[in-house]
């Protein structure tokens, strides 16, 4: 089997602390809409692929998982939230920050031919929001042979 080209991503799992918590804040502060809520465990409707969440603790004790976290400063992933246009960024930066979400600066535009918003959820997940300048990814995001 090879992943990526037989089998897409369906799911995105966010391991975290504190479920209620994670429920909060992607459902009050990031607009989600809960689909499933189970002890330790969460999904969310997503265009595409599932968030989910669940609880370190709770997986552990249900698969033997290791629950060893990491410091809250250490990124282990990034999930990316592709919008429209370069204007969307800074309207949704504003209406996010409105709410509370933390981001790490104001929109910028980066080398890669994109503006993006940084932010973090409450177990230090990054998230980007992006949108592409004009002329798009260009050559930075070709494919390689």
């Amino acid at each position: 089997m090879t992943f990526g080209t037989e089998h897409r991503i369906s799911d995105i799992c966010l391991l975290v602390e504190d479920i209620q918590k994670t429920v909060d804040f992607y459902v009050d502060r990031l607009g989600f809409r809960l689909r499933r809520r189970a002890e330790g465990f969460a999904d969310f409707h997503g265009e595409g692929v599932t968030l989910a969440a669940w609880e370190i603790g709770h997986i552990s004790r249900h698969t033997g998982v290791s629950d060893v976290r990491a410091p809250r400063s250490a990124h282990k992933a990034c999930v990316a939230v592709r919008l429209d246009a370069p204007a969307e960024i800074d309207r949704v930066h504003g209406e996010l920050s409105a709410k509370g979400v933390p981001f790490q600066g104001p929109p910028a535009d980066y080398v890669w031919n994109a503006r993006c918003a940084y932010f973090t959820d409450p177990d230090g997940t990054l998230w980007e929001l992006y949108a592409w300048l004009d002329g798009g990814p260009g050559d930075y995001h070709d494919e390689q042979p």
